[in-house]
Formats: C-alpha cells, sequence, structure tokens
C-alpha cells in the first residue's frame, strides 16, 4: 500500500477513474435501454445488477492480466488479417451491437405497440444474460487501458470501484431522462451502432480514436439539448412499447 503517500500515483489514479468513468457511459446507456424492456419495479434492480456485474467482471479481468495479454496472440490468419482472442471478443461484440440496436430501433418504430410482446420472453434473467455479454466486451477495453496506463494493480481495482459507484449513482437520472425523451432515446442507440462499428475496426486492427467517438456523440447532445430547450412545447413522439404485465394479462382475459 506504498501507493497511498505516493502523489503520483494519485494522480493517476484521478486520470484513471476519469477514463473508467467516460469509456462506461456506452455501457449505461446499454444497460439503461435493456433494463427500460422490464416493468418498471425491477428496472433499478436490473440496472444495479448490471453495473455490479460490470465491476465484477473488470475486476477478474484484472486479476488475469496474464491472460489478458496472452489474448492479443495471432490464433489464426484471414486475408493476411492476424486474428487474436481480444479481436474475437471486439468482432463478435460489435456485431451483437449492431444486431440488438438495429432489433431496439426497429421494435419502437415499426408494427403496433406491444406488438409480439407475449412471445417475446423478455424476462428478469435474459436481460441480465444480455447485459453480463456486453460487460465483457466492454470491461475488455476498459482493462486494457487500465493495464497501458497504470502498473499498480490496487489501483487500476479502486479506479474501477469508483467510476462504477458513480455509474450506479447517475444510472437512474440517465435512465429516466431517455425514457422521458423518445429522440434521445434513438440518438442513444445510434451512439450504440457506431460504438459496434468501433469494436469490429478494433478487432480488424483498424484503430479509430476513441476522441473522435466522443466528441461526436458530445456534439449530437449538445444539438439535441438545444432541440429540446426550443421546442419544449412540442408533443414528444410516442415510441412503441412491449406490453405491460397488467395489459398482457388483460389482452389475455379478453
Amino acid at each position: 500500500m506504498d501507493w497511498l503517500t505516493d502523489p503520483q500515483a494519485w494522480i493517476a489514479l484521478a486520470t484513471l477513474t476519469a477514463l473508467e468513468i467516460v469509456l462506461g457511459i456506452d455501457n449505461v446507456i446499454f444497460i439503461s435501454i435493456l433494463a427500460g424492456k422490464l416493468p418498471s419495479h425491477q428496472q433499478g434492480r436490473a440496472r444495479r445488477t448490471g453495473l455490479a456485474l460490470a465491476m465484477v467482471t473488470r475486476i477478474l479481468l484484472l486479476f488475469s492480466l496474464a491472460w489478458i495479454i496472452r489474448l492479443t496472440a495471432p490464433l489464426f490468419t484471414i486475408l493476411e488479417q492476424e486474428i487474436s482472442g481480444r479481436d474475437l471478443i471486439l468482432i463478435g461484440g460489435g456485431l451483437f451491437l449492431l444486431a440488438k440496436s438495429t432489433h431496439e430501433i426497429h421494435g419502437k418504430l415499426e408494427g403496433e405497440a406491444g406488438h409480439g410482446a407475449a412471445k417475446s420472453g423478455v424476462t428478469f434473467g435474459s436481460v441480465i444474460v444480455q447485459i453480463l455479454l456486453l460487460d465483457v466486451v466492454f470491461s475488455l477495453d476498459s482493462v486494457i487501458t487500465a493495464v497501458g496506463m497504470v502498473d499498480e494493480l490496487a489501483i487500476m481495482i479502486t479506479a474501477v470501484v469508483i467510476a462504477v459507484g458513480f455509474m450506479m449513482l447517475f444510472a437512474g437520472p440517465i435512465s429516466a431522462f431517455v425514457d422521458r425523451h423518445p429522440t434521445v432515446k434513438m440518438l442513444a442507440l445510434s451512439f450504440l451502432l457506431l460504438i459496434g462499428v468501433t469494436l469490429i475496426a478494433e478487432g480488424f486492427d483498424q484503430h479509430i480514436s476513441k476522441g473522435y467517438i466522443y466528441f461526436a456523440m458530445a456534439f449530437s447532445v449538445m444539438v439535441e439539448m438545444l432541440n429540446l430547450k426550443m421546442r419544449k412545447a412540442a408533443e414528444p413522439v410516442k415510441l412503441h412499447q412491449p406490453f405491460s404485465r397488467e395489459e398482457k394479462a388483460a389482452v389475455v382475459h379478453r
């Protein structure tokens, strides 16, 4: 614990914590959208569980540094492109994000409200499984960033715990704001498409600077905030929502 008396270690902790929070924003958005498919009384628990799983996943990966380093070793080659275990995880996660985001956009804009909800099988467990799958992808990116910045494992773990605590604190307000404003929800889903493309590119060793990605997101959010401020009186578009359990029961008993 000698790092507690080292000023440089505290600077590294503050910097890494800030980076972990930034890298976790896309995770919060994804968790909020998935949790929004559950009944209102389960949404808060799903968000907290998802973020807790994200923290546990990141800490376990930090304790497996040697395994993470081996993930970058090439497993096979396709068209002169070397593919490693990390690449497979990033490509798979990116494809999952593209498919999931496209499906969510379709469900919000096409068909009828509540259409197919009785067959959708959206349960607390299925939502947590989907969150856990994406936590692995997001956590891998976060852990690789931490390993590249800091040598002290205790600093990495402390930064992860603080960052996840911060995200837990603000996940509820972020989720509520996204639910109240349909255009923000569509924008968030578009961000997930963008992140999915970025993950696939990274999987094929085509590095895209995170600064460009987060600038595009921040600029889009700023423009949308101006739109919302200028059009307060306008009635927002109503996105399609799945049936609640009560509505499903009412339909069954008709």
